[in-house]
């Protein structure tokens, strides 16, 4: 299994789906990366060598940001919304919807369960 920016990515799949566990890698990015090392779409991650693992870690961490570095500037971004007490950082803070969805109805994943009112009946 290899291990590439801290994640154990999977050994029986094509490398350009492997590399997409990895937190901000994507399949744009994924096929660039197997670009720039000169990996065939069609290899699988059991079949490459150490050297190539190799290459495929410092590729990666070299020009993109992923995992924790990622994790922590969008956590960072938030907080700094919260903190301004912009409208969006006041959405984050009451764990309500950003980018402009309605709550009146749905927002479930964002609001959590329904909570029962007392005394309301239709």
């Amino acid at each position: 299994m290899a291990r590439i920016a801290g994640v154990n990515i999977p050994t029986n799949k094509r490398v350009t789906i492997a590399l997409r566990y990895i937190h901000g890698i994507g399949p744009a990015k994924a096929n660039e990366i197997c670009e720039k090392v000169g990996i065939a779409d069609e290899r699988r991650v059991n079949q490459l060598s150490d050297s190539e693992v190799l290459q495929i870690r410092e590729t990666i961490d070299s020009d993109y940001m992923v995992e924790g570095d990622l994790r922590r500037e969008v956590a960072v971004n938030i907080k700094r919304l919260m903190d301004q007490a912009c409208y969006r950082g006041l959405r984050h803070r009451r764990g309500l919807p950003v980018r402009g969805q309605r709550t009146h109805t749905n927002a479930r994943t964002r609001k959590g369960p329904a909570k029962p009112i007392a005394g309301k009946k239709k």
